[in-house]
């Protein structure tokens, strides 16, 4: 193997796009990783949620709060979770990576490019995970029996 290779510019930008590709790929898949946590994350969040407000649950249906209302709350609830972590974290890193191209300037990184984009549609992504994830827990709670939620304490 030898030590010494010649590339011409063009191989050489290749080649650093490759190993950028790679990098990005592990970044986005430890990103999918970090998704699936959040949902389990939600959905056993609003599950604990729903066991402790059994009785307000019970009393809000006792006073004609209809099941598809129920449902309503726990699914706005768990978008507000979802879209008040992406928020954050979308700002953390944009920070974040404003801050590494401020440090990294004079190894020749001296654009900063943002993907608004890009930022928009993880977002929403947010918002449609936390509609997912509150699928389960505002179905056990439009099943809960008013005159035993009620009698609970």
């Amino acid at each position: 193997m030898p030590l010494v290779s010649v590339m011409d510019i063009d191989e050489y930008a290749e080649q650093q796009m490759a190993q950028v590709n790679q990098i990005l790929a592990f970044i986005y898949a430890l990103l999918g990783l970090s998704v699936v946590i959040a949902i389990l994350g939600i959905v056993n969040t609003l599950g604990l949620s729903i066991i402790e407000r059994t009785r307000e649950i019970g009393l809000l249906r006792a006073i004609a709060l209809r099941r598809r209302d129920v449902r309503r709350m726990i699914t706005l609830e768990s978008v507000l979770i979802a879209l008040l972590g992406a928020v954050v974290g979308l700002i953390l890193g944009v920070c974040f990576g404003a801050v590494m191209q401020r440090l990294l300037v004079d190894d020749g990184i001296t654009v900063l490019s943002v993907p608004w984009l890009q930022l928009l549609i993880f977002l929403v992504a947010a918002a449609v995970v936390g509609v997912l994830a509150a699928v389960w827990p505002a179905r056990r709670a439009t099943r809960v029996n008013v005159l035993s939620a009620i009698a609970t304490e």
